[in-house]
């Protein structure tokens, strides 16, 4: 809960209260304040998506292994399968990127997809993964709906990638 947003709701109560009869005092105002302070904290998944996880397996060139041995996927991208030319050097990049790094997921409306992996875009610091990987040709932009957050920049990279030839699009015939 923001800043705001609990304000919102102290006052909300205060009203409530001085209307039923019931007088604020600053005293009581606090009191509602720590409530409110409480029920946010409760409010809050023990586990949200923008913690952040140890990359311990590359799988290939879009999905990773975290600690846990869950799998993520990276949204909004899709590299070379296992026999297609730059397979190797996607999941190289990947593993460059995030392999053995704590790294951030940040969701956008699934939280899985149908083989229950974890979807999410993926930041390592300040580096957003998803969109490095098509920006040097590593990937291509491709949507999945409804998670289409990122997806106007990541067909900007694409396109910069194949103008530039960078990655596949300079390698391998598509």
């Amino acid at each position: 809960m923001t800043k705001k947003q609990r304000q919102l709701v102290v006052s909300l109560i205060i009203v409530l209260l001085t209307g039923l009869g019931v007088s604020v005092n600053s005293r009581s105002e606090k009191a509602i304040e720590e409530v409110v302070d409480v029920v946010a904290e409760t409010q809050q998944p023990e586990e949200s998506m923008s913690d952040t996880y140890l990359v311990t397996r590359i799988v290939d060139g879009d999905t990773f292994e975290i600690e846990s041995g869950q799998k993520v996927r990276l949204i909004g991208i899709n590299t070379p399968e296992k026999g297609e030319c730059y397979f190797d050097a996607a999941s190289n990049k990947l593993s460059e990127l995030v392999l053995d790094n704590k790294v951030r997921l940040e969701k956008d409306v699934s939280e899985t997809d149908r083989y229950g992996r974890l979807l999410g875009y993926v930041y390592v610091g300040d580096v957003f993964v998803n969109e490095v990987m098509v920006a040097e040709g590593f990937a291509q932009a491709t949507s999945y709906p409804p998670d289409v957050k990122f997806q106007d920049v990541f067909r900007e990279s694409e396109r910069s990638a194949r103008e530039n030839h960078k990655g596949f699009w300079l390698n391998c015939e598509l």
